[in-house]
């Protein structure tokens, strides 16, 4: 069977296979359900300030998609065209996109935690001291640099249209992760899938969950990985440092902005790269060891090598 190629032009029916504003009354439905349901718990559930936020963040996050849809997918389209092969567009095609779309996706995940740089794009998403459904909302705008983790995808020939499908699904699955309404679910089903009860690990700035529970749809990553950790005692939602603000971009953009302060007192390539790719919370520049001293005059300022704190220092598909 000869293998179809696509145009350009062929990208504009990504409109035609858009599923997430068919969602959209689903999730409005969830959220105010949430909401009161925590009314009637008498329990603080939704922050209206933060609610306000979060929806702010949200809806500039659904216009950039929109905006840039066309561009990421056309490099998946160049890719897929490129390769001598392709995966058939049947039910198992599908699968086969589904669970190679959920493995890049608890990589490009873990690496948003590894690496500070990435963190930025990430560290938006953790800064809710909640954990309810509009949490899924807070997404970096500046996340869709992360595309580039995706890019195996069509390297096995997987074409665009099944790809921007499979994406959808696993953004979709995320959004309802993100509440404390249901707890553990069956034992086959927690093994297998990502929870609600496993993602409140991932969003806990506890000790034990932190860098935990990186997988979107399949927690079989994190088994196989060993980034799982099961919830035991109830979650601490927030970073270990926490934002000082509700406004939009300060939560978007406070990670990115401290990293250029950093930048100015970096002395060499190797401290540049070390500030960018080692974990958040990296002392790797004199500037920010005394930096450090000031704050916890306790440590030791025999300090000499880097220091290295979890991600979550530096800070919520």
């Amino acid at each position: 069977m000869e293998k179809q190629l696509f145009t350009f032009d062929d990208l504009q029916h990504l409109n035609d296979l858009t599923i997430m504003h068919y969602a959209i009354p689903v999730i409005v439905l969830s959220v105010v359900g949430e909401w009161l349901v925590g009314v009637y718990r008498k329990r603080n559930s939704y922050h209206k300030t933060e609610f306000m936020s979060a929806l702010t963040i949200g809806a500039v996050n659904t216009v950039l998609s929109g905006v840039l849809k066309v561009w990421l997918f056309s490099v998946a389209l160049v890719i897929y065209n490129a390769v001598p092969w392709a995966m058939p567009r049947t039910w198992w095609g599908f699968v086969v996109c589904f669970v190679a779309v959920d493995f890049c996706r608890y990589w490009a995940h873990r690496i948003a935690h590894e690496q500070r740089f990435w963190w930025a794009t990430h560290v938006t998403h953790h800064s809710s001291e909640r954990m309810n459904f509009s949490v899924s909302f807070r997404t970096s705008w500046t996340q869709h640099i992360k595309f580039i983790f995706f890019l195996p995808v069509p390297l096995l020939g997987i074409d665009p249209f099944t790809f921007f499908i499979c994406h959808q699904v696993a953004v979709l699955y995320q959004f309802f992760v993100h509440t404390e309404l249901v707890k553990k679910l069956p034992a086959p089903i927690e093994y297998i899938f990502v929870t609600p009860s496993h993602h409140c690990v991932h969003h806990g700035s506890n000790p034990q969950y932190i860098d935990k529970n990186y997988g979107s749809t399949f927690i079989i990553w994190d088994r196989m990985f060993g980034t799982f950790e099961p919830e035991v005692e109830t979650p601490k939602y927030g970073l270990t440092k926490p934002v000082t603000s509700f406004n939009p971009i300060y939560l978007v953009f406070h990670e990115w902005v401290d990293i250029v302060k950093d930048l100015r007192h970096t002395k060499s390539v190797g401290e540049v790269y070390r500030l960018l790719f080692y974990p958040p919370g990296a002392v790797v520049t004199e500037h920010q060891r005394q930096s450090l001293l000031q704050e916890q005059p306790e440590v030791e300022r025999s300090i000499e090598r880097p220091v290295f704190e979890t991600a979550d220092t530096a800070e919520a598909v």
